[in-house]
């Protein structure tokens, strides 16, 4: 789910991070392990929670097997969210005679992938600037980055025919109540100016007309901005890869040994890999590296049924949009292909990148009090669906992307941007093993590294009262 740039922990030194003038660390560095231990087991495996709405409603999909016993391949892939099926389909487009074998230890699109809000965001957004851009070079870094992963979905959505992605050039707004929010959307419309990127304020009844809604004061609109059913976006993905990806799926790593080759451990066998891609975000810290890097942060989300006709009419608008809050901590709301509304608030710190059982019940009162705030008329329409996911945060906003040790590579850490970031991190990551370098590439590896975080108990601490601070502070935008 897209998230704004917010520091995360202030106190301590921990940020959230989401800057997206933030890049990705460049091969073996300092802090980084150059020799783990022969075996090393996997302490936390992905456990989301059952109820993700983007999942239930859409196509329902048989999964890949399992793998059961023994396999070997050139490549291989851990994660098959936007980045890891990224990286495998240009693996196999870049090295046709070689097999890639494509490991998720969940279905594909019941985990972080199919969880967010689903928002393919082009423009930078660096709260750590004054006019929300900063340095001109990095913002034009990113923004290639983002309009990459954009057209590289676009594409492969006309290609395969994933009509059920429901993918809209829809633009985003970025809405406000307060004062303070507007002089956000003043000072980033400055800055989006100075990038040369298209934006417009949009406000009053026009603004109602456009959102159905008449809760907002001002918003800006940015029209580069694409929104997808994320989860079915994915399946579409997973179930037109290239014939030389071997997809398994519910097949979680248990253990891994290092060495020339990496042996991959799992319930009924192993997986021997000439070559390793680490694609599993913020789980990357539990295969050895990054560890003490990764802010895990989860965010939730809810859905309604479909809007009966007499409901649409009475709210209005455009039959798709979405809003994203002028605070950070705010909601973000969209109007789908199938007239649902989805509100997405609320945060936890969940160290191990694990769900938190009985979470969601616990933020859907939130929710509905958002909801009922932006749509009255609607006050009787029920959800349907309540979930979390996660976003794998840095510190400092910083990815990684390179060599981790020999054979072994990460494209890790997409701080709330998996869906484009991810996407183009994966490709072009698929592209340098495979000799095929460009400026983008030489970006993402001299770019800062993620910072590391302080040690527990302060960093828990520290984090959870920034939630707290942060959620309350977000006033009628929460």
């Amino acid at each position: 789910m897209p998230v704004s740039r917010r520091s995360v922990l202030i106190g301590a030194g921990v940020g959230a991070g989401v800057v997206a003038a933030g890049g990705a660390a460049s091969l073996l560095s300092d802090g980084l392990p150059a020799d783990p231990s022969s075996l090393h087991r996997i302490a936390s495996l992905p456990a989301d929670d059952a109820s993700p709405g983007w999942f239930h409603t859409s196509r329902l999909r048989q999964p890949k097997a399992p793998l059961i016993g023994d396999a070997k391949a050139p490549w291989v892939v851990v994660g098959a969210g936007f980045t890891g099926l990224a990286a495998a389909r240009q693996l196999a487009l870049n090295f046709p005679n070689d097999e890639i074998i494509l490991v998720e230890a969940q279905q594909v699109g019941f985990g972080t992938s199919g969880r967010n809000a689903g928002f393919l965001i082009d423009v930078p957004h660096d709260i750590g600037a004054p006019d929300y851009i900063g340095d001109q070079t990095i913002a034009k870094h990113v923004l290639e980055l983002n309009q990459r992963g954009q057209s590289i979905l676009r594409d492969q959505v006309q290609e395969h025919n994933i009509v059920d992605a429901q993918l809209r050039h829809s633009g985003k707004y970025q809405a406000a109540v307060e004062d303070k929010g507007i002089a956000v959307l003043n000072a980033y419309r400055g800055g989006l100016e100075k990038l040369g990127q298209p934006c417009e304020i949009i406000e009053g009844n026009e603004l109602r007309d456009h959102i159905g809604t008449s809760f907002y004061r001002k918003a800006l609109y940015t029209p580069g901005t694409m929104l997808v059913q994320p989860s079915a976006l994915v399946k579409g993905l997973a179930d037109s890869l290239p014939a030389n990806v071997k997809l398994y799926e519910d097949t979680p790593i248990t253990a891994v040994d290092y060495g020339s080759k990496t042996v991959l451990h799992h319930a009924t066998g192993r997986i021997t890999a000439d070559k390793l891609i680490l694609a599993n975000n913020a789980f990357g810290q539990y295969f050895g590296f990054l560890e003490g890097r990764m802010l895990p942060i989860f965010t939730y989300g809810s859905l309604t049924r479909p809007l009966t006709p007499a409901e649409q009419a009475s709210i209005g608008g455009k039959e798709f949009w979405g809003v994203i809050p002028a605070d950070p901590f705010g909601t973000t709301s969209r109007r789908t292909h199938d007239n649902r509304i989805l509100v997405r608030n609320s945060f936890s710190f969940n160290p191990d990148g694990r769900a938190k059982p009985g979470y969601p019940e616990k933020v859907r009162a939130a929710h509905r009090l958002s909801f009922e705030r932006r749509f009255a008329t609607l006050k009787d329409v029920p959800f349907e669906h309540t979930w979390g996911g996660g976003l794998a945060m840095t510190r400092n906003g910083a990815g990684f992307f390179g060599e981790l040790r020999e054979n072994v590579y990460g494209a890790l850490g997409c701080n709330g941007l998996g869906t484009v970031r991810g996407t183009a991190t994966g490709t072009l990551l698929a592209n340098l093993l495979a000799g095929k370098r460009e400026s983008l590439t030489d970006y993402l590896l001299s770019a800062p590294k993620p910072a590391w975080n302080p040690p527990q108990p302060l960093l828990s601490i520290g984090v959870n009262f920034t939630l707290r601070k942060g959620q309350s502070d977000a006033g009628l935008e929460g």
